[in-house]
């Protein structure tokens, strides 16, 4: 998918601000048994076909009116991905406006945990 130059514009200002991990960092995390909040970004239907394994969902357009309800503790570890690492990347840095401490965006989104034949799971979640 072809970006907009406004839009990268605005991710590449959020890079410069927030920390970024790959997703073999994440599967580590997850293998090792770390606890962290591992949140999907993307839109509803995105997520309804298939999201990383173990993730929960918050989209991007509502994170900011809902993540202090799933996640009130603002030093809480958490990793944010989306599609490529875009969206991630800007919903990190306005939890970091919002206070919390220790956000992180998945570089290369789903598409590159796909990519790298990370579990997924289908469907709508239970």
């Amino acid at each position: 998918m072809a970006h907009n130059p406004g839009f990268l514009k605005l991710v590449d200002h959020a890079r410069a601000r927030v920390k970024e991990c790959t997703v073999a960092d994440v599967k580590r995390r997850l293998d090792c048994g770390e606890v962290f909040h591992f949140v999907d970004v993307r839109e509803d239907h995105e997520f309804a076909k298939d999201r990383a394994k173990g993730a929960r969902h918050l989209g991007k357009g509502i994170i900011e009116r809902d993540i202090e309800t799933m996640i009130s503790e603002k030093q809480a570890a958490i990793v944010l991905y989306c599609g490529g690492g875009f969206r991630s990347a800007l919903a990190a840095d306005t939890l970091q406006q919002m206070g919390y401490t220790n956000v992180v965006s998945m570089d290369g989104g789903i598409k590159a945990w796909r990519e790298a034949g990370y579990p997924l799971e289908s469907g709508q979640p239970a």
